[in-house]
């Protein structure tokens, strides 16, 4: 649910925007060759599940980050994106046990097909590969575990998004995107261990510039 209103709040104020800013007839619209850059702000929303040899399940808490990614426009509509931005995250077992904290840097690649273009409001859907490296990997202090791993791990994305063109080359923004990471847990030189799912939700709004 808190996902769901994630995603319709963003699309309002992309509505919003879009109502407020006049038609152009010069308008050209994405082409290929293009380069484009955004800046979002982006809600990670984790959809974790885990098996342990300790039984029970995990929780990892949600992070609001800013985020920058690069397009590169192959033809009008299909373009090559990469996202890079650095989360971070509590996690607790359902047991009581604090887990800790750890930050994940997931750079993701995604191809993505661009619907009308040459429009001003031109929707997208993408595909593609994450590579997601964990660091910073702190075990609470007083906690039963006493060191905690994450293996770094490949995993892949889907994406929806909207392009809103407020002129000939600024745009707004709406990205949601689905991850699905699987990461092996070790904790306590390996005495507990974790096969954990986090496939979060990222929900983005921001601005672009193409160039």
């Amino acid at each position: 649910m808190k996902t769901y209103r994630a995603g319709v709040a963003a699309i309002a104020l992309v509505a919003g925007v879009s109502a407020a800013v006049p038609a152009h007839a010069e308008f050209a619209g994405k082409s290929a060759g293009d380069f484009m850059v955004r800046a979002r702000a982006i809600a990670v929303v984790p959809d974790e599940d885990a098996s342990t040899t300790i039984g029970g399940n995990v929780s990892i808490s949600n992070d609001v980050v800013p985020e920058i990614d690069f397009s590169y426009f192959i033809t009008d509509n299909i373009a090559l994106e990469l996202i890079a931005a650095t989360t971070k995250h509590d996690v607790s077992h359902n047991a009581g046990i604090d887990l800790g904290e750890v930050s994940l840097l997931p750079p993701t690649l995604t191809l993505q097909y661009h619907f009308m273009p040459k429009e001003r409001f031109s929707p997208y859907v993408g595909a593609g590969i994450n590579y997601t490296i964990f660091y910073n990997e702190d075990a609470a202090p007083g906690s039963a575990v006493t060191d905690i791993d994450y293996d770094n791990a490949f995993g892949y994305a889907l994406q929806v998004g909207v392009d809103y063109a407020l002129s000939d080359n600024w745009y707004a923004n709406v990205d949601v995107k689905k991850l699905f990471l699987n990461t092996d847990v070790s904790m306590n030189g390996g005495t507990i261990t974790a096969d954990v799912d986090i496939d979060p939700w990222i929900i983005g709004v921001g601005v672009g510039y193409r160039f």
